[in-house]
């Protein structure tokens, strides 16, 4: 059963724009802002990469779990953007559900390899065709995101579509905009390049 005042988590795959609509997301609601992935980092003192290198996958997903329990923790309601990974573990999957409005952004992989080419630090993505694997992500991660999907939006429309689709979505639960968006931001949002 879902808390009576959910977080909304943003997942997808790799360089979809978690982050970045996470952070207008929290402007628009009034709500603050959390990056896993950023938060993980200040907890073990270096960058994600370097831990992945160091002390391997395994112990990376302990870690992003842990952090993950205790940011959905929190009593006031955040916007909270999450690695693309996280829907690997049941016990992720089961906080998500549990805590969460979850929305997940999607897109092809060919649009994702435009964005994350020469990107080094997305350790998983640090292969010699590195948009085979965004392929074999996407195949695995897929039906783990739409099985704790509260909402499907596409996330390569433009961003001022994909935060519309957001709104549309989270009326129909009955959460609204806390601050309207003025006219110079919403026209700023219609570049895709903003993700």
């Amino acid at each position: 059963m879902r808390t009576a005042t959910p977080h909304i988590a943003l997942i997808g795959m790799p360089a979809i724009g978690k982050t970045t609509i996470g952070r207008k997301l929290a402007r628009v609601y009034a709500r603050p802002f959390v990056d896993l992935d950023h938060a993980i980092e200040e907890f073990i003192g270096c960058s994600i990469a370097e831990y992945f290198e160091r002390m391997g996958e395994a112990a990376f997903r302990d870690m992003e779990a842990r952090v993950l329990a205790q940011q959905v923790a929190r009593t006031e309601p955040l916007i909270l953007s999450t690695g693309g990974g996280i829907v690997l573990r049941e016990e992720n999957r089961a906080q998500l559900r549990t805590h969460c409005h979850v929305l997940y952004l999607t897109a092809k992989p060919e649009m994702l390899l435009k964005r994350v080419r020469n990107d080094r630090t997305r350790p998983l993505l640090q292969v010699a065709d590195p948009l085979k694997r965004l392929q074999e992500l996407y195949e695995v991660r897929h039906p783990l995101y739409c099985g704790v999907a509260d909402h499907r939006i596409a996330a390569d429309t433009g961003m001022r579509a994909v935060l519309q689709s957001i709104q549309q979505a989270l009326h129909g639960h009955g959460i609204e905009p806390q601050v309207p968006m003025s006219s110079s931001e919403s026209s700023h949002l219609n570049c895709p390049s903003s993700f």
